[in-house]
């Protein structure tokens, strides 16, 4: 399993603006509500993937990444990396560009069926983290 190169990651986290998060907790002390929140400000648009809540952080959160109208940039992930393959199909399934498990989750037969598929991935990586590490913010 191979992540992008810095300056691939940087080329994403500048052009690609739609984001869905799989696993939003609607809970502000969760670590998926903090980092979509900073995505937020930073200008972002955030979708909640949450089939338990009917809206976060002022979005209308939707129960699976197919219920999302329009196209979706990056998918980002926060749900436990066994998980990681059925919402890598999702990803295929809804075309978007890129998916996005953060720190700590990975899943090599996920990594391999985006590939498959022509779907940029990054595992094991916070994209609050690399968006300030990145582009300075």
């Amino acid at each position: 399993m191979i992540n992008p190169t810095n300056e691939e990651i940087k080329e994403i986290l500048e052009t690609k603006k739609r984001i869905a998060v799989v696993g939003l907790s609607d809970n502000p002390a969760r670590t998926s509500y903090q980092v979509a929140s900073v995505m937020q400000d930073a200008g972002y648009e955030i979708i909640p993937v949450n089939p338990n809540a009917d809206e976060i952080l002022g979005a209308k959160a939707v129960k699976s990444l197919k219920d999302i109208e329009g196209h979706v940039d990056i998918v980002n992930v926060f749900r436990r990396s066994e998980f990681l393959l059925e919402v890598a199909k999702e990803t295929v399934e809804i075309g978007a560009d890129v998916f996005w498990a953060q720190l700590g989750l990975s899943n090599e037969e996920a990594y391999k069926y985006l590939k498959e598929h022509g779907v940029t991935s990054i595992m094991d990586k916070c994209i609050k983290v690399e968006y300030y590490t990145l582009l300075g913010k």
